[in-house]
């Protein structure tokens, strides 16, 4: 997107290049922040929020899959036990 090639590859300033541009400064830091995440190719490429969510999610994961493991030993457990 050409706004945050202006941030990014000129070094103007957010607030300039959204006030020149008409849009928010939040949602054009944003864009910044993820392009530069996309340019260190998973060096540092998740932003914190990100990581934390990634965190999250892989520990709700191993929840479920924990859980649906559980309940596959349960129905084969009763299963066996109904013949």
């Amino acid at each position: 997107m050409g706004a945050v090639r202006l941030v990014l590859d000129e070094g103007r300033t957010v607030g300039a290049v959204a006030r020149e541009l008409d849009l928010t400064a939040s949602a054009l830091r944003q864009w910044v922040e993820h392009a530069r995440a996309e340019q260190t190719k998973g060096k540092s490429g998740l932003m914190k929020a990100e990581r934390e969510e990634l965190a999250r999610l892989r520990k709700e994961n191993r929840i479920l899959a924990e859980e649906r493991d559980i309940l596959k030993k349960a129905a084969a457990f009763f299963a066996k036990q109904s013949r």
